[in-house]
Parts: structure tokens; C-alpha cells; sequence
């Protein structure tokens, strides 16, 4: 069954997923209680056997389970015989990960990497702030400057206020207030430990892919639990990882089964109070990654907190029960109920307030990709675990892991905040020795000043004509000296050197484009 697709269930028929439509996506929804976590353990599960590895946050740390075999409790094997399978304790090859990096291996990014679109959002900034943002970003582009962490940014802020004269000039207002608000909200999310996601070494997407010795596809779990304490960067890191994805991996078409797997619990948290320009871009990744062979599943309690952009690219539906007790709730079972190819044999709005635990609507893509009946579901038991594992147990998964001690120790290379160190500590050395100007700015500066009369003793007013003059040799001097560093930065080579004195391509949500 594994080759084909995944049993999730049993109505009046086995209800099964078909590998190859499962990049078209998928939305999973109920209320608190009613399964939602079972069935995404379940569809992982069917995932991995089948030799597709998956991505999945671990909200509540249930999911840790799946690397232990299931007990075989009476309710699972009693289920098992009604919907006419056997039930078979499995355990599945799991890589913990945790942005902390307490509870699995360090996941880390870049500033650079991460884009200003994202950590806008991230650290809640307006329009306004969001334009800073932007500048400081295209000034690090040009000039070659890493942002690895938030000290890096910090330092190029610094920079940019201190030379926002300069720097207006030339891309728009930079007011030093806005640059303030952005340091505090970055002091914040340091407070919230929001900085040990900044930095290197950063996590390679080659490492969420990979299946074990027996071909089954690894489940690559992130313990959120400390995490969704600040939901904007569980959320944020969570669409940085999907735009990686996205920008990193090649077009392949529809694949006979997934390249990867990418659940996304909470999905609300993506969308609240997000603004059109995030929307749209998260819209455009949804809809094009699936042709670079990954589907993405959306786990939430109510589908009106998907918009229906999005909404409407989720091909593969599984609904649990709802409660209607408010107006919005009512609202929220109609919406559920409209989405759905109706089942003549029942009232599709009625039966979602009706589901039992462990019951769900359900309705798949067929071999044609066209959506099938909604059917009244029985959901089939997972094999692992149903429930976390204990510590012990964690730690010894995680120190036997292929990947242990690659990301345990953070790399502090040269970046912005040290050159910016480094240009200032040269600054200050050229202020207590300015009768001499040596190197390439002052044979250039010396020359040019000599040309158009520029050059003068200290205390010596300069005329109209040579104070332009003077501001068009410094024009030129900064000019020709960046081009320098410029093709300097081409012959070094390597990742440092390859981003001087070039333009940064930037993809749909702002993160670096790898070519």
C-alpha cells in the first residue's frame, strides 16, 4: 500500500492518499481534542514507509513518539479490526531539531539568509520601519557586508543612523527614531532568546532530506513547545524553512511520490494579522513549490484561519469535528462543509458537529487529480507511540544521531560587525594622523584635490567653485575605491569574497537566492 499511497482511514471504502497527488497539498482541521495530532502521526508515519521524508513542529511533543514502537493499546487494535487491517507497534527513523537547541539539534539562519520581508515580520515593524529595514539590507548587499546575527545588524543600524544623511541621499528618508525602534524591538527578541536562531553554521535542506538504511523516509521533528512562547518566530522560522525549500530545490514537476513533506501546526499563526505583501508571497510559494516535489500540509483548528487563496490549493482535506457554539463557529462549519465535493448520503454541515474522537470527513484527489465525495471517516491508529517520549529516551535518539556535533557549535566568522569595527578603529587612526593621506583613498583623494584646487593648509576657506569640486572628488574617490573592493571581492572567491561588489538576488520572501 506504501507504493502507492497512504491508508489514513476507513468509511464506506479505505480512504487512501495517493503519493502522487500528495504534493498538491493538504489541510487538517478541528477542534481542540477531536484527533488532528493522531492523523498528522498517522500521515507521517504513511509518508516515511513509504521513502518520503517529513518536516513537522512538535507542539505539544506528542509527535516525539513515532521514534518509539506504539503499545498496542486496546482502542488502536480495536480499531485496526474496523477498518479490516492488522495493527503492527512500529517506531520510525526521527532527527529531533530545536531552535533552543536543547531538545534536538541547533537550527540556525542567517540574517542575510532570512530577508527583511520576514524579520519585518518577525519583529512586528510598520511601514515605515520596514523601509529601514530594506535600506539596511540593500547597503549590506552593496557593500558586501554579512549579516549573520543580530550583533551584525545591530552594527549596520548603528552605521546607517550615524550616516543618515548620506544614506537619504541616495534611497530615501532614513529617520534615527525608526532606526531606534528597530534596536528595541531586536533587544526584545534577545530577551526572548529569539538571537540563537541568528548565526552560523546554518541548516542545510540537505539534511531534512534524507531517508535511513531501509529506505524509509526520516521524520524530521521540531520541538516547539518553548518555541510557540513567541508564536511570530515560530511562525516566521517556519516560512523562512519553507521558502528554502522553495528557492533551493529544482523544478521536477509531479513526482511520483514527494520529495519532502512540510507540516505546518498552528497555521494560523502564519496568517494572523500578516500583511498583503507577506500574503501574497506565501500564496505564490504554496502554489509553485509543489512543482519542486514538496506538499505542504496545514494543521489548524478552523479553516477560515487559512485565507482562501490559499485555501483553494489544498487538495487533500481531512475535517474533524467542530464545535458550533458561536456565530463565527456556525460561519466556520458552513465554510468547512462548502469546501467539500457533498456526499449525497449525508448532510456534510450536520456530520462535522456530529464526529466522534478519532473520526473525520474526508475527501482525497483521484488518480486524475479531481477532488473525491467527502466520506464519513474512521481515522486508522498510528504504529508508533501515541504520546512523547521521555528525556532519556530523547537524548539517546539525539547522541546517536549521523548528524550530531555538525551544528553544536556556533561560527562567528568575519562579518558587518567586524568590518564596521575594523573601518571605524582605520577612521580613528586617519583622525590622529590626517598630514597623512596614504593608500589608494589618499593617492586618489591627493590627486584629485591637487587637480581642482581642493588640497589647501588647514584654516584655508575654499571658494564656491572648490568646495563643489571638492564634494565631486569625494563622489569620485568613494567610487572608484568601491569598484576596487569591488573586483577585489570577485578574485577572492569563496562565500565572503563572492558577495562583495555584486548584486544579491533576492527571491519571493526576501531570502538569498543560491544560484
Amino acid at each position: 500500500m506504501a507504493d502507492a499511497g497512504i491508508l489514513i482511514g476507513k468509511s464506506d471504502k479505505p480512504e487512501t492518499l495517493l503519493l502522487k497527488r500528495a504534493n498538491r497539498h493538504g489541510l487538517v482541521t478541528g477542534a481542540t481534542g477531536t484527533g488532528k495530532t493522531v492523523t498528522l502521526q498517522v500521515l507521517a508515519e504513511g509518508f516515511s514507509n513509504a521513502g518520503v521524508p517529513v518536516f513537522a513542529a512538535d507542539i505539544k511533543g506528542d509527535l516525539s513518539g513515532m521514534a518509539a514502537a506504539g503499545e498496542g493499546a486496546a482502542p488502536f487494535i480495536k480499531r485496526a479490526e474496523e477498518i479490516g487491517v492488522t495493527y503492527t507497534p512500529d517506531r520510525f527513523p526521527v532527527t529531533f531539531w530545536d531552535v533552543f537547541g536543547v531538545q534536538g539539534h541547533p537550527v540556525r539562519a542567517s540574517i542575510s539568509d532570512m530577508g527583511p520581508l520576514l524579520l519585518s515580520r518577525l519583529l512586528d515593524l510598520n511601514e515605515t520601519q520596514e523601509g529601514i529595514l530594506n535600506i539596511v539590507f540593500r547597503v549590506a548587499d552593496e557593500q558586501g557586508l554579512l549579516l549573520l546575527d543580530l550583533k551584525d545588524l545591530r552594527a549596520l543600524l548603528n552605521h546607517v543612523s550615524e550616516n543618515a544623511a548620506q544614506f537619504s541621499a541616495e534611497y530615501g528618508n532614513v529617520a534615527k527614531q525608526s532606526v531606534g525602534t528597530i534596536q528595541r524591538r531586536l533587544l526584545v527578541l534577545e530577551n526572548q532568546n529569539g538571537d540563537k536562531f541568528f548565526g552560523e553554521p546554518a541548516l542545510s535542506i540537505d539534511d531534512l532530506i534524507r531517508t535511513d538504511r531501509d529506505g524509509r523516509g526520516v521524520v524530521n521533528i521540531l520541538a516547539a513547545d518553548q518555541l510557540m512562547n513567541n508564536p511570530r518566530l515560530y511562525a516566521t522560522f517556519l516560512l523562512w524553512l519553507l521558502s528554502e525549500l522553495f528557492e533551493q530545490l529544482p523544478e521536477i514537476g509531479d513526482p511520483e511520490k514527494p520529495v519532502l513533506v512540510f507540516f505546518f501546526d498552528e497555521a494560523h499563526l502564519l496568517f494572523d494579522d500578516a500583511p498583503k505583501a507577506l500574503l501574497d508571497a506565501v500564496e505564490r510559494v504554496v502554489r509553485l513549490i509543489r512543482s519542486k516535489g514538496v506538499g505542504v500540509y496545514f494543521v489548524t483548528q478552523n479553516p477560515l484561519d487559512v485565507p482562501e487563496t490559499v485555501l483553494g490549493q489544498m487538495g487533500n482535506r481531512v475535517q474533524h469535528a467542530l464545535r458550533a457554539f458561536t456565530p463565527r463557529d456556525q460561519k466556520a462549519v458552513r465554510a468547512a462543509a462548502e469546501t467539500f465535493r457533498q456526499n449525497p448520503a449525508f448532510n456534510t454541515e450536520k456530520a462535522i458537529t456530529e464526529l466522534a474522537v478519532g473520526e473525520a470527513l474526508v475527501s482525497l484527489l483521484d488518480e486524475k487529480g479531481a477532488p473525491e465525495m467527502v466520506s464519513r471517516t474512521l481515522i486508522a491508529p498510528p504504529s508508533g507511540r501515541v504520546g512523547p517520549l521521555t528525556q532519556p529516551e530523547r537524548a539517546a535518539i539525539i547522541a546517536a544521531s549521523s548528524l550530531r556535533g555538525k551544528y553544536d557549535t556556533v561560527v562567528d566568522r568575519e562579518s558587518a560587525y567586524e568590518v564596521l569595527a575594523g573601518r571605524a578603529e582605520q577612521a580613528t587612526e586617519a583622525a590622529n594622523a590626517p598630514q597623512a593621506e596614504e593608500g589608494i583613498l589618499g593617492g586618489i583623494g591627493g590627486f584629485l584635490g591637487s587637480l581642482f584646487g581642493t588640497a589647501r593648509p588647514r584654516g584655508q576657506k575654499l571658494s564656491t567653485g572648490q568646495v563643489i569640486a571638492r564634494d565631486v572628488t569625494r563622489t569620485v574617490t568613494n567610487r572608484v575605491v568601491g569598484q576596487i573592493a569591488a573586483d577585489l571581492g570577485r578574485s577572492i572567491g569563496g562565500k565572503t569574497g563572492g558577495t562583495i561588489g555584486r548584486a544579491i538576488v533576492r527571491g519571493t520572501l526576501g531570502g538569498i537566492l543560491r544560484r
